[in-house]
């Protein structure tokens, strides 16, 4: 078993009990987790990544990895075992030319933004900028861009990775491609990524549309979602949610509080086209209240931020829907209006266009038939309403169940769905424990979703 002390000899720096920035080192962004790991360390390169692993390996440590640390199980920290926190690995590297970025493992989504922005690009992927790339991009990449653009992974042309034997491989289509497959859409199961390059797009600004309805129109604008879904110019995105208004500037105060159905709406083409892309959910019916604006990318990628700041105890569940029945229709209207507070929705955001028309056997991502991929999250503060909270997400989902595909995406996946491993990858999951057998055969990488040898 490997000693602290070895830890001190070999890292850069090593966070263990007793150490003062200790409680802060071992926490991760969901409230729910309390987990004290025997050690974490920052790590500040690829050395220390290196060292870590063969560590943890040698000296029999279970082991966990963190990038942005959003992971909703809490697979960014572990009891007694070693983390590998990767945020001091933030770097990114934009190629304005080229239109590509080199990103550290531990950047997030913000400071992707960030960085891509000052050159009028951006790169397709998440909701919350305060997410992890490194997470987001191995179980795939769903965000406002998808449609467009594809899923993360679709834009993913490298990656720098230490696998379990302790070695820094470059994975890509020419090198250890096999690799390479199962990293796009399978987790954190083959090894620490250190560093991803992606293709970069030009988005600059987004007209963004905000349209709040009466709960009595929410079976119409699910109807509408599912026909525009599949007739509306790519370069348009949007979900439909439910929602427990917040104090927005553009709702009536008197109606703070209150629950709506919403649309999220955003056109990321010429900007003077964006108020044509808006009218479908203005012809839909009348809105409470509406906010449509041209806004920078980052400005749409960070709006839902407020509502799941760090520390906030939070459960999630997901499915993929081919099909979205006038009886899963029916399941939302029923299950969606109960959101227990304004950090509780349903999100049901679409996948098609340029994502589904990438095979469903060319990455690890297996369902690229789907339509769409639900989300359904609850989030708050207070430990004495975890139990009313799980339930609304539990419930919810299991009502939707018999109208889904059996898989669903692997970031929203919660501590209780490891069941549900082999049907997330389909008929990929074979090959997926194929690759795990040659590059993690002791599943020292095991702390996640996890893809067994």
């Amino acid at each position: 078993m490997t000693t602290i002390n070895e830890l001190h000899e070999h890292l850069t720096r090593v966070i263990t009990p007793g150490d003062s920035g200790y409680d802060a080192a071992r926490a991760v962004w969901n409230g729910m987790i309390d987990r004290r790991p025997a050690a974490v360390v920052p790590a500040e390169s690829v050395a220390d990544v290196v060292a870590a692993v063969n560590l943890a390996r040698d000296g029999g440590l279970p082991l966990a990895v963190r990038g942005g640390g959003h992971s909703a199980p809490g697979f960014g920290t572990i009891d007694d075992g070693l983390v590998i926190d990767l945020s001091p690995m933030r770097s990114v590297e934009v190629d304005s030319v080229a239109r590509t970025a080199r990103v550290g493992g531990g950047a997030t989504l913000a400071d992707l933004n960030e960085a891509t922005h000052a050159h009028g690009l951006a790169m397709p992927g998440g909701i919350v900028s305060t997410t992890g790339v490194g997470g987001l991009t191995l179980g795939g990449g769903i965000g406002y861009l998808t449609r467009g653009f594809g899923l993360s992974i679709d834009n993913l042309r490298s990656a720098d990775v230490v696998t379990a034997d302790g070695r820094l491989r470059r994975a890509s289509e020419s090198e250890n491609p096999d690799l390479f497959w199962a990293l796009r859409g399978g987790s954190g199961n083959f090894g620490v990524v250190t560093t991803f390059e992606f293709d970069l797009h030009p988005v600059d600004q987004a007209v963004v549309g905000l349209f709040f309805y009466e709960l009595e129109h929410a079976g119409d604008l699910l109807r509408l979602f599912r026909t525009w879904v599949t007739e509306a110019d790519e370069r348009c995105g949007g979900f439909p949610a439910f929602q427990v208004a917040p104090p927005l500037p553009f709702l009536p105060e008197e109606r703070h509080g209150d629950t709506f159905c919403v649309a999220i709406v955003h056109w990321s083409g010429p900007t003077e086209e964006g108020e044509a892309a808006m009218q479908p959910f203005r012809d839909l019916a009348p809105r409470v209240g509406e906010m449509v604006a041209p806004m920078p990318y980052p400005w749409l990628n960070s709006a839902f931020d407020d509502l799941f700041p760090r520390g906030v105890r939070s459960y999630w569940k997901g499915n993929y829907v081919t099909e979205l029945t006038d009886e899963a229709i029916e399941v939302h209207l029923t299950h969606g209006p109960k959101a227990p507070n304004p950090s509780s929705t349903m999100h049901l955001y679409p996948i098609n266009g340029a994502a589904s028309r990438v095979g469903g056997t060319d990455t690890a991502f297996s369902y690229r038939h789907a339509t769409f991929s639900t989300v359904i999250v609850s989030a708050w503060p207070d430990a004495s309403d975890d139990d009313a909270n799980i339930a609304w997400v539990r419930d919810y989902a299991a009502a939707l169940t018999p109208h889904s595909e059996a898989g669903g995406y692997v970031n929203f996946m919660s501590d209780d769905d490891q069941g549900r491993v082999t049907d997330t990858y389909g008929s990929n999951y074979a090959r997926l424990k194929e690759v795990k057998r040659t590059y993690d055969p002791a599943n020292l990488f095991s702390h996640n979703q996890n893809i067994t040898p």
